[in-house]
């Protein structure tokens, strides 16, 4: 088993490893939430400059009857207008998140800007705010707390910003404008450069923050991007390896997850490690494929598989309901192609169901089908005076999920062998056909007895319109009690629907139609998804 020494490289790899100047290398995930922020400050601003407009230039007149200066109102309307075509360009250009979070920056420099120059058209109002904090200590502490930058650029950041006040006092005295005394300008400005300094410490604390998710994502040469789905075993990422900018999905099982005691642990932590050595071991174009392995210095167990765009069969017939004879065929030909091979290595998945074979793109290919999860897988030796069972589930768990389980493995049968995935396979195509379960009446206990007992009705039946005789007789074969009734191999069911010539009746063109129509999200041209990606 590989061990993980490297900290992950948390943005594209593309950028320098520390992350960029804008971010503080804080993981892409992380870093998309901050340039949320970034507008929503730069909207805050605008609100600000609104709303002080309002009440000097409406409110207050018409309430008590004072009046602001007009250089107050007209610096207001002016301040007003650029922070709002700041917010709408952050808010509705396309950019990066990275690129919103280097201009958070300038949002406030830019502000700073707009005080600097409203106090120095309107002394008298400056002068009286002596004792209260300034607007632009304001501005310095909020954007340190939600620019995820380096302590370094806040710094520099926030002392530019300070230093603003003064620099433009000074030229304001020598083009023979009203000052303030140098008395009062030290105490009005000086607070702000204190301030300036203590806004490193939020900047550290995300600068911290980002190394400590680094080190957590440990995970060889792969960089978690975002979390795609989570369970009570763990989660599971999209991830990119950072020399090779290659997208993969991470399934990451959390410790608490391998069991309370050290055995128990060891056990689990063995069954992944032979999931992950059977799944390595298969060749064929529709079985996942396993990129890398391991544990994290933490003790989680990772995989590192191809990623995939498309949709498992569960949630695609739940969505758009049965399908038609030819494309189920067609399907069902790629996934006995995947099992055939297991079978010929002497594998038996043991848990196949919809939900574990996921039909996607791939490259120019449409309802391009891949079997996953070979985390039941079963070998059985070949000479017979050694035959040894060995299983990645403890005797004591029933084994396999109830909808899909042949008779001999819900009996506890030791025999148990690759007919037992041509059940399951009976199974998948008859939900295929019809969207419904072979049994579906009743608690997970009758389903049970239902396989074992009762035999199970034509597809054409449950669907309620006719379907190809050989399709029903498929199915029908597939689920025969007795396992010596049944087709022998995943093998044998793959030259059976060759001789069909249904499946060749679903044609590219067809696959393509359909996702065009029904998930052009992921039929967009290529050229056009690589772009969103590189940008996302």
């Amino acid at each position: 088993m590989k061990h993980s020494n490297v900290v992950p490289q948390l943005t594209p790899p593309a950028h320098d490893s520390r992350g960029s100047a804008g971010s503080a290398g804080l993981p892409t995930d992380v870093v998309s939430e901050q340039a949320k922020r970034i507008v929503l400050f730069a909207g805050t601003s605008a609100f600000m400059w609104t709303f002080g407009l309002t009440m000097d230039a409406v409110v207050l007149p018409a309430m008590i009857g004072r009046q602001a200066p007009r250089s107050a109102i007209t610096m207001e309307v002016f301040a007003a207008g650029v922070t709002i075509a700041v917010f709408l360009f952050l808010r509705f250009v396309h950019m990066t998140a990275h690129s919103k979070c280097g201009a958070g920056m300038w949002v406030l420099l830019l502000n700073a800007a707009l005080v600097t120059l409203f106090d120095i058209y309107n002394l008298s109002l400056f002068e009286a705010a002596i004792g209260l904090p300034s607007w632009t200590a304001v501005l310095i502490l909020a954007s340190a707390m939600i620019m995820p930058t380096t302590p370094r650029r806040t710094l520099i950041g926030s002392l530019i910003a300070a230093s603003m006040g003064p620099v433009a006092m000074g030229l304001a005295y020598l083009a023979g404008r009203p000052v303030l005394s140098p008395g009062v300008t030290l105490a009005l400005y000086l607070p702000n450069f204190i301030w300036a300094v203590i806004a490193t410490l939020p900047a550290k604390m995300f600068h911290t923050l980002g190394r400590q998710i680094r080190e957590a994502r440990e995970l060889g040469s792969y960089e978690l991007v975002e979390q795609l789905g989570a369970g009570g075993m763990g989660t599971v990422w999209r991830a990119r390896h950072r020399l090779l900018a290659r997208d993969a999905a991470v399934k990451l099982v959390k410790p608490e997850a391998l069991g309370d005691t050290d055995s128990a642990a060891q056990s689990q932590l063995r069954r992944f490690e032979r999931e992950a050595q059977a799944t390595a071991l298969l060749q064929s174009q529709h079985s996942i494929r396993l990129f890398d392995f391991g544990t994290t210095q933490d003790g989680s167990f990772y995989y590192v598989m191809e990623l995939l765009d498309g949709r498992d069969l569960e949630s695609l017939i739940k969505e758009f309901g049965p399908l038609p004879p030819e494309r189920a065929m067609y399907l069902l030909a790629q996934i006995c192609h995947s099992l055939a091979e297991a079978h010929a290595r002497g594998m038996v998945h043991r848990d196949i169901k919809p939900a574990n074979i996921f039909v996607c793109r791939m490259g120019l290919e449409f309802d391009f089908v891949k079997v996953l999860d070979f985390g039941l897988v079963q070998t059985r030796r070949h000479d017979p005076s050694t035959a040894v069972t060995e299983t990645l589930a403890t005797a004591q768990q029933l084994i396999g999920t109830p909808a899909y389980m042949a008779p001999e493995m819900i009996l506890g049968r030791d025999d148990v062998d690759r007919r037992a995935d041509v059940y399951a396979i009976g199974c998948v195509a008859f939900y295929l056909l019809t969207g419904t379960r072979v049994f579906q009446d009743g608690n997970q206990m009758q389903v049970l007895v239902d396989h074992v007992h009762s035999e199970p009705v034509p597809p054409s039946h449950r669907l309620g319109r006719p379907l190809p005789r050989e399709v029903d007789s498929f199915v029908l074969d597939c689920l025969r009690k007795n396992p010596d009734d049944r087709p022998r191999d995943a093998a044998e069911l793959l030259a059976r629907i060759a001789s069909y010539h249904l499946a060749g009746q679903w044609t590219a063109a067809h696959a393509r139609t359909w996702w065009q129509a029904r998930l052009p999200e992921l039929a967009a041209p290529l050229g056009a998804r690589d772009l969103v990606q590189t940008n996302g």
